[in-house]
């Protein structure tokens, strides 16, 4: 049984991307769930992959363990562009599914994936996974409260090191770029502050950068954004950093505070708090942000707990990501075909 006493999940896997064994590998071992298949390309891979990870299974197609009756529930972390084609394909074949952001390559495409969502009644979910550590949430518990004031102003940056050029995350026809890979998180922290803004968030302006060699392509982009309130907001990302930057400020009319890590707060869990009374550091624990999502993930699943993130979170999300493009000059990302 897994953790809640519930039955566990019955996990199938779509591809064998390296993320798969910090993102679901771990936080399944660690709350119990089963990794019932995967499936790839490159069936050595997923042989390789199973063998490596414990999967009980290999499935010789996408479709195929899509289509395996003893799937209860889909991850998708394949290339951007396949996460809309290949979400609604398990949609419509009745399985739960836990897509990495973003769940679909624009704005039209994740609406189909909400109507295939609809239609099958079952589980979607896009996997902001930052949204479920104490970290995050201890930066909404601290506007609630009314420590830090009345917001005023906040700024996400997520950036990384660049990928090698043959990543999929340079290609345009797989819907990359640094606001799809790496931007998402911070548009979505920001909207996720509507509570404590009046509401949501507007975009005001973008700027962005093409990568050298991958037209279409975004290496850089910078979102402005302001809320009914008043306050306004910074969303950065850049995908060819000088290293990792993954923090959030929120600045209020009291106090402010900061996560260095908001994206992954296991690697650094602390929030920095300065208000008129000094400032402190408190420690939220370094256990997965992913772990806490599968965890949210399955509760919803097997005993029908509410979830912050639903498909229509999901279209929001995207709509952002389509205007924040053409704000800066570039296209919405194409639609993949399978």
């Amino acid at each position: 049984m897994s953790e809640t006493g519930r039955e566990p999940l019955r996990i199938g896997v779509l591809g064998a991307a390296r993320i798969t064994e910090r993102s679901l590998i771990d936080p399944a071992r660690a709350t119990g769930h089963r990794l019932v298949a995967v499936a790839a390309r490159d069936r050595a891979r997923a042989e390789a992959f199973a063998a490596g990870h414990g999967v009980e299974r290999v499935a010789s197609s996408y479709a195929d363990l899509i289509a395996d009756p003893e799937v209860d529930v889909v991850y998708n972390p394949l290339a951007n562009g396949l996460h809309g084609p290949w979400n609604s394909e398990a949609l419509a074949a009745g399985k739960h599914v836990l897509s990495e952001k973003p769940s679909a390559s624009n704005a039209a495409e994740a609406a189909e994936v909400r109507q295939a969502a609809e239609r099958a009644g079952t589980v979607f979910m896009e996997a902001f996974h930052y949204l479920f550590h104490p970290v995050t949430r201890r930066l909404h518990e601290l506007l609630a409260s009314g420590e830090l004031g009345e917001l005023r102003h906040v700024e996400a940056v997520v950036a990384i090191a660049a990928p090698p050029d043959t990543d999929p995350r340079w290609s345009l026809p797989l819907a990359g770029g640094a606001l799809m890979d790496l931007g998402c998180y911070g548009l979505h922290a920001l909207r996720m502050l509507a509570p404590w803004a009046g509401g949501a968030p507007r975009l005001a302006a973008a700027r962005a950068g093409e990568r050298a060699g991958a037209p279409g392509v975004d290496e850089w982009l910078d979102a402005d954004l302001e809320y009914p309130g008043g306050a306004t907001g910074s969303a950065r990302c850049h995908m060819a950093h000088a290293g990792l930057d993954m923090g959030i400020r929120i600045v209020g009319s009291r106090g402010e505070a900061t996560a260095p890590n908001f994206v992954l707060p296991q690697l650094d869990d602390r929030v920095v708090i300065r208000t008129a009374r000094g400032e402190r550091t408190e420690h939220l624990g370094t256990r997965s942000s992913y772990t806490y999502q599968l965890e949210a993930f399955a509760a919803r699943v097997r005993g029908g707990a509410p979830l912050p993130l639903d498909a229509d979170d999901a279209v929001t999300t995207m709509e952002l990501i389509d205007a924040c493009y053409l704000k800066a000059g570039f296209e919405a990302r194409p639609r993949t075909r399978i």
